[in-house]
């Protein structure tokens, strides 16, 4: 059963808009306390209006005109409220004034603006926007469609019902029904939250539903190999052919730091000379368009020999042998068991690993890492930038160094 609500409706003259001594008459409508005013078109001398009755003084032809048309407007005004509340509609001042001036066209529904947005965004791609990201506004327009679909039994949604409750519902949703975690989460609420801000700012939406929300995100530790479980890979032979391939596009991937679709992707035309004289790899980020040039470091190289006759490679058409993301995903779980490192193995863990343990942690310079990883910002490259902590040692260690020497000079002298 749906809440009661309070309605009310008030006619009245706008002397702040008088003109020839004349003001307008104007409806004003007033929904739970929230209000929309309607021009009725008519004008009438401020000495001539009651504003007690809302009505016009005296029993002229004139005066009987303008009431009779007040008159029609009320009942007109109070049957729309009435019909919208027997409709399950989430009924407002504006929605009531919107149906009265046949303005129902104007009224912007929730996902009509995600593809307004999303259609101009299409058209940016390659000028400044990446696909990757028109690609998680498509994701979270779904989202909201299937929602929408699943929470109100509705194929859309009209944004004046938007609410602070529409967003805690949603969240609600992503985390049971559709098992996203909090993060991830977040970052869908927030790209909704670009689309009611330009519902906003363009007068679609009077009120924004999400001043109340944060968004809040929980600090994630970004696991990595180290330098000796990377070795451990390394020097791993396997007699499965499948868990011994898989093996060896991670081991790959945490020398190139390229991601699961851009190892897919390499041909023979992404190698070539570069600057100092040895191979390296020419591509793109299949995610950003980014241009990334890698040098192939010699663990890389020896992966790319192993697989340069290979039948099955030859007959794919790739450098590499090419598995699906879920399955290799899948067989790393085996790998890790089997090489008897305990830790939870995805193909993007190998990327953590080039940008920490092979990298950073061997003195590469964030700057280059980030040209390695075909970042856009080295802001994006400090999430990857976790030091590990055998690096800390060393740098603590000469640091110890250095302070012994300062507070004893002449140790190592030897007396006359």
């Amino acid at each position: 059963m749906k809440a009661t609500q309070t309605f009310s409706i008030l006619i009245w003259v706008n002397k702040a808009k008088m003109t020839d001594n004349e003001a307008p008459i104007f409806a004003r409508v007033t929904v739970d306390g929230k209000r929309s005013e309607i021009s009725l078109k008519k004008k009438i001398a401020p000495t001539k209006w009651d504003a007690k009755a809302g009505c016009v003084k005296g029993n002229n032809e004139d005066a009987r005109t303008i009431n009779n048309y007040i008159t029609q407007v009320k009942s007109e005004l109070f049957k729309l409220y009435t019909q919208l509340m027997v409709v399950d509609e989430f009924v407002t001042a504006e929605k009531i004034k919107l149906h009265f001036t046949g303005s129902k066209e104007e009224r912007k529904t929730l996902l009509k603006v995600f593809e307004y947005h999303n259609t101009q965004m299409e058209k940016m791609v390659g000028i400044d926007v990446v696909k990757a990201t028109l690609v998680k506004f498509k994701t979270i327009k779904s989202k909201v469609e299937s929602f929408i679909k699943f929470q109100y039994k509705k194929t859309d949604m009209f944004l004046e019902e938007l609410s602070y409750q529409f967003i805690t519902n949603f969240e609600f949703y992503l985390k049971t029904e559709e098992n996203i975690q909090h993060n991830t989460t977040m970052k869908y609420i927030q790209n909704l939250k670009k689309i009611i801000h330009i519902s906003v700012k363009n007068g679609w939406l009077m009120r924004d539903p999400f001043t109340d929300f944060r968004c809040s995100f929980k600090k994630v530790e970004r696991n990595v190999l180290t330098e000796e479980e990377l070795e451990i890979l390394e020097n791993k032979t396997f007699n499965i052919r499948r868990i011994e391939v898989v093996k060896d596009l991670f081991v790959f991937s945490c020398y190139t730091g390229l991601a699961y679709i851009d190892v897919m992707n390499l041909t023979t035309n992404n190698i070539s000379v570069g600057i100092d004289g040895e191979k390296w790899i020419f591509t793109e980020r299949h995610k950003t368009d980014e241009k990334v040039r890698v040098p192939l470091l010699p663990v890389a190289l020896g992966v790319l020999n192993k697989y340069k006759a290979d039948p099955e490679v030859l007959n794919q058409g790739g450098l590499l042998p090419k598995l699906s993301n879920q399955k290799l995903n899948a067989y790393l779980k085996e790998v890790a068991d089997l090489s008897g490192i305990n830790k939870n193995l995805t193909f993007h863990l190998a990327r953590h690993t080039f940008a920490t343990t092979v990298t950073l942690a061997n003195g590469v310079p964030m700057e280059t890492v980030s040209k390695l990883l075909g970042h856009s910002s080295i802001k994006t490259t400090q999430i990857y930038a976790k030091v590990i902590e055998k690096k800390v040692s060393e740098d603590m260690s000469v640091l110890k160094s250095k302070l012994q020497k300062k507070k004893n000079p002449n140790r190592d002298s030897k007396c006359g």
